[in-house]
């Protein structure tokens, strides 16, 4: 059951996917069609006014499932303007692309796509078969291909089999569908080779800064909390002291007192201190793992938090951190600002990344300017060369995704 709850986010994500995807293809086979249309019209001459208009369409419909691809995973960058003349906009090379990706994704996307809502419709009709069976005659046979006789619930219970099948299907095969059909975009509508190479130059570049600010972030963090916490009690220490040992000659009853008042900022000195060194590395990801960790902020949340952990093995220690915090910020925002009643996190690995949802049913509306710490949430995910993605609408549901590289 744990493993069956992450698998059926995962098929209901791609059951999104396709039905985007199915959207998409739906408008490339239109610009399919327009194409074709200008093709055969080029002869008789109103085809080449019409020309012009064919790499403004293709771009316009790939640039949709750019957007799609991009807001499903990795970026998808566009390429340059098209250029100014007809000629030149037909010999660009992402035009030709364009033009590729539309015949495939409009006739093969469109049929992945059809495919892929199917299989949820039939296992729902299929799978609620026995309950509305009796409104049907029974020569009439069942839905879809069962054309033989329905006699009893016996029958009916053979159908329902066949919709559970239909379930399993759909629950595997979703998010494959979802993967081949979103294929010919990520292979066609991306830049060169050495365009992708520069960009990644420049994200690595960013990704360097973004460590660099993060670590000063940091540093100034625990000095600070050093400065004003930890110094000021051992200051407040060493002064106690002092006085207890002016006091041992001139007032002898009040060095108990004194020396009470000295342990106690001692202590706190001590709290402290063990505060800062939790907030460089908490030693419950040594002691309880990941998991553990997330269990414990999870109980001790204060917005009930619904936690799925699906992190099989370990991850590498400053990825486990770097998740624990951005965990940790998260459910601070939710109890601060959202006015929620619940949130849910959903932490999963897949390949060699380590995938982490926070959502709440709050007031929505979250700004990262706003200082609610989510500027700092995505910088320190900048820093491992991980993605940050926010939504929260006016009226919530407040969802945040964050993807982390964590090895093979």
């Amino acid at each position: 059951m744990p493993r069956l709850l992450p698998r059926l986010r995962i098929a209901v994500d791609g059951l999104e996917h396709i039905v985007g995807g199915l959207g998409t293809a739906l408008l490339a086979l239109v610009a399919l069609a327009w194409t074709v249309l200008v093709l055969l019209a080029v002869p008789v001459g109103v085809g080449l006014l019409l020309v012009p208009t064919v790499p403004r369409v293709l771009r316009a419909v790939a640039d949709r499932e750019r957007a799609r691809l991009t807001r499903w995973g990795p970026p998808v960058v566009g390429p340059p303007p098209l250029p100014e003349g007809i000629r030149d906009a037909l010999r660009d090379p992402a035009v030709r692309c364009e033009a590729g990706w539309v015949g495939i994704h409009g006739t093969a996307g469109f049929f992945l796509g059809a495919i892929g809502i199917s299989l949820p419709i039939y296992a729902v009709e299929y799978a609620s078969f026995p309950l509305w069976y009796r409104a049907l005659e029974p020569e009439d046979g069942g839905p879809g291909f069962i054309v033989w006789r329905i006699d009893g619930f016996a029958d009916a219970a053979v159908v329902w089999l066949i919709g559970a099948l239909f379930v399993a299907i759909t629950i595997w095969l979703g998010p494959a569908i979802a993967r081949l059909q979103a294929l010919p975009g990520r292979r066609l509508l991306g830049p060169p080779d050495d365009v992708d190479l520069a960009l990644r130059v420049a994200e690595l570049t960013l990704t360097r800064a973004a460590a660099l600010d993060a670590h000063a972030v940091e540093l100034r963090r625990i000095e600070r909390s050093l400065h004003d916490g930890t110094q000021n009690r051992l200051v407040a220490v060493n002064v106690l002291i002092g006085a207890a040992r002016r006091a041992t000659d001139r007032n002898p009853a009040a060095v108990a007192d004194i020396l009470d008042r000295a342990q106690e900022a001692t202590e706190q000195a001590l709290a402290e201190l063990r505060s800062v060194v939790r907030g460089i590395l908490p030693p419950v990801l040594d002691d309880r793992g990941l998991a553990g960790a997330l269990a414990g902020l999870a109980g001790t949340s204060a917005v009930p938090c619904e936690l799925t952990v699906d992190v099989p093995g370990r991850c590498a220690v400053s990825v486990e951190a770097t998740a624990y915090f951005v965990v940790a910020e998260a459910l601070t925002n939710v109890a601060k600002h959202s006015g929620a009643t619940s949130a849910r996190v959903i932490v999963r690995r897949e390949g060699d990344r380590l995938l982490l949802s926070v959502v709440d049913d709050g007031k929505g509306g979250a700004d990262e300017t706003g200082g609610s710490g989510l500027g700092g949430i995505r910088q320190r995910v900048a820093a491992y060369d991980g993605r940050f993605m926010m939504s929260s609408p006016t009226g919530g549901p407040t969802r945040m995704d964050v993807e982390l590289p964590c090895g093979s």
